[in-house]
């Protein structure tokens, strides 16, 4: 498989006080620190690796034990970002979480969306950016050479499992005295999380969990019911899911919706008469049969490149534009080029695609999490007429074999079941957290409520009116409430009809 499906197919702290809730201090003085609870803070910048313009905040560190049972062994600093409420005031006592998801990705580098889908919710609370342990600023799991730069997976080399293993072992061996990937799963986070908390001085807390963020909050919630006020969880992750495991439905899924509606569409039904599904499979049998070699502009660099096309381009490209439909709005015109031999925008958009998954997801991270608490669920099924095959998975997991890692407690794949109050979002043509995945958690939770938003794809908090609906649910905590009427105005995204855009 491409390295697409790779990354797509991405503790303990010293006991502190439990008095120690003073709110922010006003400064130090001096206009380089403020204080929040035991954790200095001073201003810092975040800038996302895709994002178009910069973050204004606070940053800190808290010290925490890498192996919760060995506190006086290696401690490692976790990064927090503090963004103040409504410009810098003080907020209310309860602040808000942001959990990012992948497994991978540093919530500091999301800063840009996470406030402005917050904008709100702002005005009132606090709202932090805790990077996961492995990610971001907080000991990051990178795969580093002898000369401490990036370990580059080869790209000409065969994409098979052995070969994902061989890098994972070589990334492995690279951590030596910097990390111990064990230590570095869901229920590591989670106690990092609530450390966070408590050096804060805060006594309860709003969670906002995006994805695989989705799943580090309702273990928090399970683990830590009495410091949860709220929860908001976008692109739902069911405790007994194995991530990877169900890729091929969920895409499948996806696809299949998104070609009924070109067919509902008068215009992309007739410049498209042939449905998504079977161009997509189409274009993927033609290069199974011959390979394409193209010539293409980069379209970050301009540059000149050559690359060969094999299914696997095709197949990494339509799952990269699934989780977005202004992307995936592209694909019926792409897949018409290269249906008609005019392969280059095909190359191009796939490209880029793999570039900005490489920017957002700690691959060592991510590892650490699947090999330990879904791999070993992992049972593979017949899927010879999905269009993601069954070696997906096997990709998905290759790495496990040579990737240091304990088996997850049992209970960690246990189905949250709690009274509290849980707002669910989800996208209606989510590739790979589908509504379903939401109605299943929500068997769970009788005080939740779940929202289906229309046309939209994987993360809704910044969808439409989105930030006003999670606003209000966060400022009453009461789910069943929450009035969503105005999310009916989201509508599907047009299909382009060509790559001047989409018909009037």
């Amino acid at each position: 498989m491409s390295r697409n499906h790779l990354k797509l197919a991405g503790v303990l702290a010293s006991v502190l006080c439990a008095s120690c809730s003073a709110p922010p201090s006003a400064g130090d003085g001096d206009g380089t620190g403020r204080h929040y609870g035991q954790i200095e803070f001073k201003p810092c910048t975040l800038s996302g690796s895709v994002a178009s313009a910069n973050v204004e905040a606070q940053c800190g560190t808290l010290s925490v034990a890498e192996n919760p049972a060995a506190t006086d062994g290696r401690r490692i600093d976790l990064r927090i970002a503090w963004l103040p409420a409504d410009n810098n005031a003080t907020g209310l006592p309860d602040p808000v979480f942001f959990i990012a998801g992948g497994p991978g990705q540093a919530a500091s580098e999301v800063a840009l969306p996470v406030s402005t889908a917050l904008r709100l919710v702002g005005k009132q609370r606090d709202i932090f950016l805790v990077d996961q342990r492995g990610t971001g600023g907080s000991n990051p799991l990178s795969c580093l050479g002898a000369d401490g730069k990036e370990l580059p997976m080869d790209e000409k080399a065969e994409p098979t499992e052995a070969n994902v293993r061989a890098y994972a072992g070589r990334c492995a061996a690279s951590l030596q005295g910097r990390a111990y990937p064990r230590f570095y799963t869901t229920s590591q986070a989670i106690d990092d999380l609530d450390a966070v908390r408590k050096a804060l001085g805060a006594q309860q807390l709003n969670l906002v969990g995006g994805s695989y963020g989705t799943r580090v909050a309702q273990h928090y919630l399970a683990r830590y019911p009495q410091h949860v006020r709220s929860v908001v969880i976008d692109g739902v992750v069911p405790n007994d899911l194995v991530v990877g495991g169900d890729f091929a439905n969920t895409f499948e899924d996806a696809i299949i919706l998104q070609s009924a509606q070109c067919i509902k569409d008068a215009a992309c039904a007739k410049r498209f008469p042939v449905n998504t599904r079977t161009q997509l499979r189409t274009v993927m049998d033609a290069l199974a049969a011959a390979p394409v070699t193209v010539d293409y502009r980069d379209p970050a660099t301009a540059e000149a490149r050559q690359d060969v096309l094999s299914p696997d381009s095709v197949i990494g490209l339509a799952f990269a534009f699934s989780y977005m439909p202004e992307l995936s709005s592209l694909l019926p015109v792409v897949l018409d080029e290269a249906a008609h031999g005019r392969y280059a925008p095909l190359a191009a958009l796939s490209r880029n695609a793999s570039r900005a998954v490489d920017l957002q997801i700690n691959r060592g991270m991510q590892w650490s999490v699947i090999c330990s608490e879904d791999a070993p669920r992992f049972q593979p099924a017949a899927q010879s007429d999905r269009l993601l095959g069954p070696h997906v998975a096997g990709m998905f997991f290759a790495a496990c074999q040579a990737w240091p890692h304990d088996k997850a407690p049992a209970d960690s794949a246990v189905p949250l079941k709690s009274d509290a109050s849980v707002l669910l979002l989800s996208g209606e043509l989510d590739p790979v957290t589908p509504p379903r995945y939401a109605e299943q958690v929500l068997k769970g939770l009788p005080n939740g409520h779940h929202i289906v938003a229309r046309g939209q794809g994987h993360g809704t908090l910044n969808a439409g009116c989105m930030p006003r609906v999670v606003a209000q649910y966060i400022e009453t905590a009461d789910a069943k409430a929450v009035d969503a009427g105005c999310l009916d105005a989201l509508s599907h995204v047009p299909a382009f009809t060509s790559f001047n855009g989409w018909e009037p």
